[in-house]
């Protein structure tokens, strides 16, 4: 099969899908011809890090023979867009998916990854690489030129003896880094916000890190008054969880419930729950848009969406999440949602959701209530 032939099958699917996004962009394309020696090699050591859509592990294992490869994504939409193009190009079953950690990266030869969006996420990929890999573990990672700076180098520098840039091509670049320093975790970092009363915990990825940024704290002045006789509560898209430990903290009658797609986000969410003494008080759970919650089953949704899909501003990712809290509210059940004023946010909620009232608003920020049909 030649590389055009499978990556024509690939899908985003369910990933949001638009035609300026795609399944397979040519970072995934120059990782794969860069590490196609380096994977004939070494063909059980292969271990592949926020592979966005399956890209790098079906190209890996169909291309260059990597035998069943270890995989690990942050996004589970992005575990389970894998799974569904591994079963479409019969590849099923060819790889592994693990957490971020020592069986992760056990004894690995060659890892491939796509370049995350901030430093702190790409420091702790390194930092979990050099702990357990193998002592000659060649790590690429990828990116869009664009988006590659010199402080990703001195990132790696910090857990490899060598690190060097590749020459461009297609707008893409790699790092290749080799000579593993093994050395202690950085995370999870944690904070004290004392104006706000709590602690906040972040590993690499998670949005924001330890920040509590000005729509979770306009957010949280609110939610006091939000839906007073409400028995369950759900922070969706949860990040580090400060919505969900501020409700259960304010509201001791309410179960909260915190749910992320991100692997990162919800062990960020689990740490600062701990952090704040409220183990037993919220469950964390990764799953895609709250797709383990029940229908029907929640009173009161809190959300602070997103507005970017990778380094794309687009408002298909908050409105996956308006249509998923209209699932999981009972009927006259309400979601309370912070977002920039200038998006066009209200027309989605109520479309997707039920009458919607602004609650307040200012320059930088609305939020609204919208009530379950």
């Amino acid at each position: 099969m030649s590389p055009d032939e499978l990556f024509a099958q690939l899908r985003r699917d369910p990933d949001v899908d638009a035609p300026e996004l795609v399944a397979v962009d040519a970072t995934d394309r120059l990782l794969l011809d860069e590490a196609a020696e380096l994977i004939a090699q070494h063909p059980d050591d292969v271990v592949l890090l926020d592979d966005s859509h399956g890209a790098l592990t079906l190209g890996a294992v169909a291309l260059h023979g990597a035998v069943r490869p270890r995989v690990h994504q942050d996004l589970r939409v992005g575990e389970l867009a894998l799974a569904a193009n591994a079963e479409r190009t019969g590849h099923a079953g060819s790889y592994r998916s693990l957490p971020l950690g020592p069986e992760l990266v056990r004894g690995a030869r060659v890892v491939l990854a796509q370049a995350p969006k901030g430093l702190d996420a790409l420091r702790e990929l390194a930092e979990v690489v050099a702990a357990d890999a193998d002592p000659d573990v060649t790590v690429l990672v990828g990116g869009r030129v664009k988006h590659m700076t010199h402080a990703m180098n001195d990132v790696l520098g910090d857990s490899f003896a060598e690190v060097h840039a590749t020459r461009g091509r297609q707008k893409s670049r790699l790092l290749v880094a080799r000579g593993p320093r093994p050395g202690a975790s950085s995370f999870p970092v944690c904070r004290e916000h004392a104006d706000l009363g709590l602690t906040v915990c972040a590993h690499g990825a998670a949005f924001a890190g330890t920040k509590v940024d000005r729509g979770t704290r306009a957010l949280l002045q609110v939610l006091p008054g939000a839906v007073p006789d409400a028995r369950t509560a759900l922070d969706l898209g949860c990040g580090t969880g400060v919505l969900a430990v501020g409700l259960a903290a304010a509201r001791p009658q309410l179960a909260v419930t915190a749910s992320d797609s991100s692997a990162a986000a919800c062990a960020s969410a689990e740490a600062t729950v701990a952090a704040n003494g409220l183990t037993g008080r919220v469950t964390v759970t990764r799953d895609d848009a709250a797709s383990s919650v029940p229908d029907g089953s929640v009173d009161l949704v809190v959300c602070n969406p997103p507005f970017h899909l990778g380094a794309a501003v687009h408002a298909a990712a908050a409105e996956r999440l308006f249509a998923a809290a209209a699932r999981v509210l009972r009927p006259g059940g309400e979601l309370w949602c912070v977002y920039n004023s200038h998006l066009p946010h209200r027309d989605a909620l109520r479309r997707l959701v039920g009458p919607t009232r602004q609650v307040t608003r200012d320059p930088t920020f609305t939020i609204t209530a919208t009530t379950r049909h």
